[in-house]
């Protein structure tokens, strides 16, 4: 396996950069790194690994992309927290530009694997009303009526994935993911997700002084949210495995946004004064993942407890922010 070539699209991206560390050290030798971004804005990046800027929403892109590939791993979208797709539904849109190029590649080329990655905005807005949701399987995707923009372009290029299966024999795989966190990711500008945007706003007020924070929305809301270790885990299993149908990969340690707050103050060591804005983006009112396959097929699940790997990311979000500050 180390000597196969294994390519990472989206590697200038918080789970893309985690995947390709993970793969060295794991001892795999030809990795190829693609991402639009410019090298020094990737969040981590390897001298060892061919790291290729390409646009792949090209075709041409996508061919020099995959040409000699014995697996790729789609990670490559432009896409962020519910700050950023809520407002930005054509771009996220166009990522399925790159899904349906790197596939067309794909086959051209023989690759024998290839990942897609999905996400829990494909699932069915009515099953999403209640902050005391009950748990989403994967068949709840249908009816579709997915997440407006970036859901709707997640759908169809699983969709994409499964015909070109069906259709051409290319062997796919697709993942669901609930709510990624960790270190090495996006935590400020606008396009970071809740529990990197909850710590960079406890660390400030903590830092600064001004002992409050803002929520969007009622803070009532409920997630899942899952650490990048396990997401790195069932990401390579499903990879490997002989499962043909999307997956959810999530944990389902259920919170409110509320909650998520109370953890992040624990490990601060404050307690905030809250604000809640009820204009912001807060996305739907409650998503969790329902493991039942996940667990069926790798007896296994994600198992990272919140408050553990948001102590992690916590630590990792202060320093680079403290880094930041000595840096002007």
């Amino acid at each position: 396996m180390s000597s196969e070539k294994i390519v990472v699209c989206g590697a200038g991206g918080f789970i893309g950069g985690h995947l390709v560390a993970d793969l060295l050290r794991q001892g795999h030798k030809d990795l190829r790194a693609v991402d639009i971004k410019p090298l020094d804005e990737w969040y981590q990046h390897f001298p060892q690994v061919e790291n290729l800027r390409l646009d792949l929403q090209g075709k041409e892109a996508c061919e020099q992309a995959a040409r000699g590939a014995a697996q790729i791993y789609n990670h490559a979208a432009d896409m962020g927290g519910m700050g950023f797709i809520e407002n930005n539904r054509c771009l996220c849109m166009l990522s399925v530009l790159i899904n349906t190029h790197l596939l067309m590649a794909a086959r051209k080329f023989g690759v024998p694997r290839y990942f897609y990655a999905s996400s829990a905005c494909v699932y069915n807005a009515d099953k999403q009303r209640d902050v005391n949701v009950t748990a989403l399987k994967e068949a709840d995707a249908y009816p579709a009526m997915p997440e407006d923009g970036y859901g709707w372009e997640k759908l169809f290029s699983e969709r994409m994935c499964r015909h070109f299966r069906e259709d051409f024999g290319l062997v796919t795989r697709v993942v669901r993911y609930h709510n990624v966190y960790g270190p090495h990711g996006t935590w400020d500008g606008g396009r970071e997700k809740a529990p990197a945007a909850v710590c960079r706003k406890v660390i400030q007020a903590k830092l600064s002084g001004k002992m409050e924070i803002e929520i969007w929305g009622d803070g009532h809301q409920t997630r899942s949210f899952m650490y990048i270790d396990d997401c790195l885990k069932g990401t390579q299993r499903l990879m490997h495995s002989d499962v043909i149908e999307p997956l959810n990969l999530g944990s389902n340690e259920l919170v409110s946004i509320n909650q998520l707050v109370d953890i992040v103050e624990g490990i601060a060591g404050v307690k905030l004064k809250r604000s809640y804005n009820l204009n912001a983006p807060k996305g739907v009112a409650g998503r969790n993942s329902d493991n039942t396959l996940i667990k069926k097929y790798f007896n296994w699940e994600p198992g990272t407890r919140l408050k553990d790997g948001l102590a992690k990311t916590y630590a990792w979000i202060n320093d680079e922010i403290k880094r930041n500050a000595k840096s002007r």
